[in-house]
């Protein structure tokens, strides 16, 4: 009986699917989730690489855009707040994820224009409506 060492060693190291493509989402993962979720009957091998790259790419544009509102802040922690402005000053991410409500994240600071005092010195009055 060898040393089960030496089986050990000569193990080549693990390549994963993510490391192929280059990405950090898990790969294989994201396949067993498709498969597991009956989307479809079958699941082609490129599928969910491309889903893990595509959530990936998603993932780090709305983690830079709530570092960026963590900044604006003076703040070095992302918390949801910070991601709801970013997703909210998005015009793209806000049509994305327009139907989603992130808890603790607020709303966008706005006054409606009815709320603002009327500019001094416009020279005419506005007629108040009686009803």
């Amino acid at each position: 009986m060898a040393g089960r060492g030496k089986v050990a060693a000569d193990r080549k190291k693990q390549v994963t699917r993510s490391l192929k493509a280059g990405l950090q989402f898990p790969v294989g993962r994201i396949a067993r989730f498709m498969k597991a979720g009956k989307y479809a009957e079958r699941v082609g091998g490129g599928a969910p690489v491309y889903l893990a790259a595509v959530l990936e790419y998603l993932a780090a544009e709305v983690l830079e855009l709530a570092g960026n509102a963590a900044r604006d802040n003076k703040k070095t922690r992302i918390v949801p707040r910070h991601i709801q402005l970013a997703v909210r000053n998005d015009e793209e991410l806000g049509r994305l994820l327009g139907m989603v409500t992130i808890a603790n994240g607020g709303v966008l600071p706005s006054i409606h224009n009815m709320l603002l005092p009327k500019k001094a010195g416009s020279g005419k009055a506005v007629p108040v409506e009686e009803s």
